[in-house]
C-alpha cells in the first residue's frame, strides 16, 4: 500500500503565483524563495509546463536546514503568438535529502512517491500600465509673452509734449510764411515755390495737431 503525499515542508513565496510584467519583448524575470524551516536537508526541482519558454535558476539543489534559496525564473521574449501563456503553470517538488548526495538525478529517479512533496503555482501576465501623455516642453525664449498694458496717463503726456512741439514748430512756420511774403515785391517763380512748400508744411502741421488733439481727448475721457 502506498503512502499518501506528505505537505509541502519548503516555505515558497510567493506561494501561489508567479507574476510577469509586461512588455515581453526582452526577458521578463520573476523570483522564487525557498525555505526550509526543518531540522534536515531538502533537495528541490522546479518543473514547468512550458520548458521552451522559461529558464530557470537554479532549476535544482538542496536546502540546507533554517536557510533559502532564491531562483530566478526567466520568461524568454514573446515573438508572434504567446495564446499559450495563460497556460503556464510551475510545479516545486521537494524531498528529505539524504545524509550524502552523490548523483541528484539518480536520487530523484530513485525516490518513492510517497516520499515527494509538491506544490504548484500558475503564471500571471501583467500588461505595463499606459502612461499619460506629458504635454510638449516649450522653451521659454519661444513663448510668446503678454504684454502689460501701457500706462494711458503717460500716452497722454507724450501727446501733450508732442502737441506742443507742433505747436512751436506751426509758429515758426507761420512766421517763416508772413517774412516770405512780405519781402516778395512781385511775383517770382522762386518765391512761389518757397511759398507753397510753406503753405503744405503748415497745412499738414495743422492736420497733425488736430488729429493729435482729438486723440488726446478720447484718451483723457478714457481714464
Amino acid at each position: 500500500m502506498s503512502r499518501s503525499k506528505q505537505p509541502q515542508v519548503l516555505e515558497i513565496s510567493p506561494p501561489q503565483e508567479l507574476r510577469f510584467q509586461g512588455p515581453y519583448s526582452d526577458v521578463v524575470t520573476a523570483n522564487l524563495k525557498l525555505f526550509n524551516p526543518s531540522d534536515k536537508k531538502v533537495c528541490f526541482k522546479v518543473k514547468t509546463t512550458a520548458p521552451r519558454r522559461y529558464c530557470v535558476r537554479p532549476n535544482s539543489g538542496v536546502v540546507d536546514s533554517k536557510t533559502a534559496v532564491n531562483v530566478s525564473v526567466m520568461l524568454q521574449p514573446i515573438d508572434g503568438d504567446a495564446s499559450d501563456k495563460g497556460k503556464h503553470k510551475f510545479m516545486v517538488q521537494s524531498m528529505f535529502a539524504p545524509d550524502t548526495v552523490d548523483d541528484m538525478d539518480k536520487l530523484w529517479a530513485e525516490a518513492a512517491p510517497g516520499d515527494l512533496m509538491d506544490s504548484k503555482l500558475k503564471c500571471v501576465f501583467e500588461e505595463q500600465p499606459s502612461t499619460p501623455e506629458e504635454p510638449p516642453v516649450v522653451e521659454a525664449s519661444s513663448m510668446e509673452v503678454e504684454k502689460e498694458p501701457e500706462n494711458p496717463k503717460a500716452e497722454l503726456r507724450l501727446l501733450m509734449e508732442e502737441c506742443k512741439r507742433l505747436q512751436a514748430e506751426n509758429s515758426k512756420v507761420k512766421q517763416l510764411y508772413d517774412e516770405v511774403k512780405c519781402q516778395a515785391s512781385g511775383p517770382s517763380s522762386g518765391v512761389e515755390d518757397i511759398m507753397k512748400v510753406v503753405s503744405t508744411h503748415f497745412l499738414v502741421v495743422m492736420i497733425l495737431l488736430s488729429f493729435i488733439f482729438g486723440f488726446g481727448i478720447l484718451l483723457g475721457a478714457s481714464l
